[in-house]
């Protein structure tokens, strides 16, 4: 099989180095370019020198014309609101190209409700391209994700949120009323960009919430959540699932850990319901359901591309309480992108994903 090649925007972002660390070990990738706005002209192992003799490429500044020519596929990691821009001049120099882009940009497929969480407008290049993206979330979208060539690769939150309680909402299991989350996750998800609030002093020996109103992945959860559980017609009508989602953040450079609530139209036996989630999942490689009373912990996950997923029953409230964990960096960013460069290339799904 012969090898592609690839490109990473946005380099040396946490998801960026993630990215190569997964990339160097692939089977079937060459990596070509590696762009960096802060560190052009500098070699990557100058920044973080445990590529030293793995990685011999210099940064280079976007450089639509020439990524686009030398590369099979290209990673977007950069900022949200970045890709807006960098998309369609990526695409204008080579309409074959495949590309994942890791920001929001291209996930939420209205473009007003795009404006109202993240406070910038679409252009009318960037527009059209939201038709064309594919939710990149493997276990729900692998035979879209198989045909696409341009991937919307899902935030960290909504990828442990969505695959935890999918099964759930897809055979209407719960009321679609009252699901409130509840997420942890480590520092590394805000990102390599310095913040007061991510100082080892503020966040060491400390937990805390945050943004507990207006978390910008609250949309994207809401529509993938509607997705999975109306159908079309109802979806037409305007019918809608809003979540109360609370995020909090863990002492710990990553990981994610979710506990979601959900109330259950009719009480089923845990066995039922753990048969239901296998079956959902029978296809997916990278999801382990745990057997009650047994529930996932991070230290399972980290450096892994899994998700885990377990629950319980709680008679007494009619609710089920569902825990799913996954390493943010990995299922929640860069394995998650690699998963679905697999598909796009027809490789074997946990190529290169098996560490």
């Amino acid at each position: 099989m012969k090898k592609i090649k690839v490109s990473i925007i946005g380099a040396t972002g946490y998801a960026g180095k993630e990215l190569m660390k997964i990339l160097i070990k692939h089977p079937w990738v060459e990596i070509i370019h590696l762009t960096s706005s802060s560190y052009k002209d500098r070699s990557i192992a100058e920044i973080y020198p445990e590529f030293l003799s793995k990685i011999d490429r210099k940064l280079i500044d976007f450089d639509p014309k020439l990524l686009a020519r030398d590369s099979d596929l290209i990673f977007t990691a950069v900022s949200h609101t970045v890709s807006l821009e960098i998309v369609p001049k990526l695409f204008q120099e080579r309409e074959d190209l495949k590309i994942i882009d890791l920001s929001a940009d291209y996930r939420l497929k209205d473009p007003l409700v795009y404006q109202e969480w993240y406070k910038k407008n679409h252009f009318p290049e960037s527009k059209e391209f939201l038709t064309k993206a594919v939710y990149g979330l493997p276990e729900i979208y692998a035979s879209k994700i198989k045909q696409s060539c341009f991937v919307a690769n899902p935030g960290c939150y909504p990828t442990s949120i969505i695959l935890g309680i999918a099964p759930l909402l897809k055979y209407h299991l719960v009321e679609r009323k009252g699901i409130i989350i509840d997420s942890k996750s480590g520092t590394s998800g805000a990102g390599r960009k310095l913040s007061f609030d991510l100082h080892f002093s503020e966040c060491n020996e400390n937990f805390k919430a945050y943004k507990i109103i207006g978390h910008n992945h609250i949309p994207e959860i809401e529509q993938e959540l509607a997705l999975i559980y109306f159908r079309k017609e109802d979806l037409e009508k305007g019918k809608s699932i809003k979540v109360s989602f609370t995020p909090h953040l863990l002492p710990l450079n990553r990981g994610i850990l979710s506990t979601c609530y959900l109330t259950l139209k009719k009480i089923k036996g845990e066995e039922e319901i753990l048969e239901i989630y296998k079956q959902f999942f029978q296809n997916a490689p990278f999801i382990r359901i745990f057997e009650p009373p047994n529930l996932p912990e991070l230290k399972f996950v980290i450096g892994t591309n899994y998700c885990d997923i377990g629950f319980r029953i709680d008679k007494r409230t009619e609710q089920i309480k569902v825990i799913s964990a996954i390493d943010n960096l990995v299922k929640g960013a860069a394995g998650q992108a690699v998963q679905n460069m697999n598909i796009m290339n027809d490789f074997p799904e946990n190529c290169g994903l098996e560490f």
